[in-house]
């Protein structure tokens, strides 16, 4: 390109759940300002919380999302469990457990065959790709729907589960319902091994960007709704110990706070960093079917997000199997004690990685403050300086390419923008 100077502007991210959008401008093949800004409307979750009872949070904060409920309802549950000083079962846990693995793959499958896989093929949506590669959707759409299946059984339906509550379940599942889901599973995850294998052939963007990876790290399980937080870097903190050590900030464009270090650095959670942070938890055949397909741990190519997100989708369908064949139905199905005054925490790994939770509650059992930070928000900065990345690297390319590529970039983060935005800090003046 003869110019020297050059912007790359798109007004609404296609693709993404919720709205935003970027803009670049490049000096002489140097980008001089990067803005990622989400602007859909902010929504006040945490103010909309206080004064309520502790037994709301789970089904109030879970309207934040509709494609992952889930990580709401668990980190809630978990952060007024942790205040509250209740102990739940292991039966109550796997069942948890169980319907997480749900969660995680209709959002995974969702993002990788609808939403990331045109990217890839130069193709503008999931309607060109289904026409183009039909059996690559419709097993998509197979496996998208067995996890939607996985959550309704056991949260009474697939959007906003109506069965889970502060201390476990109204009810738990049949044994015999949850036994009869078994073979689907275990079809559903030879068809996610065969989508692996078409990932695998993509043309994947040369780029290596460093990283600090955060996620939770389990003593023996790949991490979904346990764990302490680890790093790349040698952290290894509970998770109360979460705002010592993170923390968010406003920035003009975005109606998101972004997270970073307290001494302000950027971070990455999600899949590639929990795959880079728990590739030893990953039974062994997984883990060699994800090295076939090209990821093998230490990758920092922010584009191979998408065979991360395939690699957990088996091991989703794998895990849940092996749940639902041991599965014996908690007696009772959910444990509770009086109200009492604490503050707790909680984090699970969302699909889009941690989400973190912290209430205050009063002796009546009234929430007096809440603090949820997701993890697009927590993302947010990286995404920025992912676009820097990707267009220095490619700046070669002409606008519409650069564009593309750029769009792909922020794709591969699969961000929840409409999970992020009920963080704007609010500041009124009158006169």
């Amino acid at each position: 390109m003869t110019d020297n100077t050059r912007t790359i502007q798109v007004e609404a991210l296609a693709r993404v759940e919720g709205e935003g959008r970027f803009k670049v401008r490049l000096e002489g093949g140097k980008v001089v300002r990067s803005e990622f800004s989400i602007f859909e409307p902010p929504r006040y979750f945490e103010g909309l919380l206080r004064g309520r009872s502790f037994r709301d949070a789970p089904d109030v904060t879970s309207r934040i999302c509709g494609i992952c409920p889930i990580a709401y309802i668990m980190g809630a549950s978990q952060a007024m469990e942790d205040a509250l000083g209740w102990q739940i079962t292991r039966p109550i846990a796997d069942l948890r457990r169980l319907i997480y693995c749900g969660e995680w793959i209709q959002s995974h499958v969702l993002h990788t065959h609808m939403l990331h896989a045109p990217d890839f093929l130069g193709l503008p949506d999931s309607i060109a790709l289904a026409q183009s590669n039909r059996s690559l959707v419709e097993n998509g759409l197979a496996a998208k729907k067995m996890g939607n299946r996985l959550m309704e059984v056991i949260g009474g339906r697939s959007v906003h589960p109506v069965n889970t509550r502060v201390g476990g379940f109204y009810a738990a599942p049949a044994a015999a319902e949850i036994h009869a889901l078994v073979p689907e599973l275990e079809r559903c995850e030879a068809l996610s091994v065969t989508a692996l294998d078409a990932f695998s052939g993509f043309d994947f963007p040369d780029l290596e960007v460093d990283y600090l990876f955060v996620a939770l790290r389990h003593e023996s399980e790949y991490p979904i709704t346990e764990g302490r937080i680890v790093s790349s870097a040698g952290l290894d903190i509970p998770v109360e110990a979460f705002p010592e050590h993170f923390e968010e900030h406003q920035v003009p464009h975005s109606n998101a706070l972004q997270g970073a270090t307290v001494d302000g650095r950027p971070y990455l959670v999600g899949p590639l960093a929990r795959f880079n942070l728990n590739a030893d938890r990953l039974p062994a055949d997984i883990l060699a079917l994800a090295e076939r397909a090209g990821l093998a741990p230490g990758c920092r190519n922010p584009f191979k997000s998408l065979l991360a997100r395939q690699v957990e989708t088996i091991y989703a369908f794998r895990e849940a199997a092996r749940l639902a064949r041991d599965y014996v139905p908690p007696a009772p199905s959910f444990v509770e004690e009086p109200p009492r005054a604490g503050t707790g925490h909680g984090i699970t790994e969302a699909p889009r990685g941690i989400c973190y939770h912290r209430y205050e509650v009063a002796d009546d059992g009234a929430i007096v403050s809440a603090t949820i930070v997701p993890p697009t928000s927590q993302n947010q900065r990286q995404i920025e300086l992912d676009l820097v990345s990707t267009v220095e690297r490619f700046h070669e390319l002409d606008d519409d390419d650069l564009q593309w590529r750029c769009e792909q970039a922020i794709r591969n983060y699969d961000p929840c923008i409409s999970c992020a935005t009920h963080f704007l800090k609010l500041d009124v003046e009158r006169a």
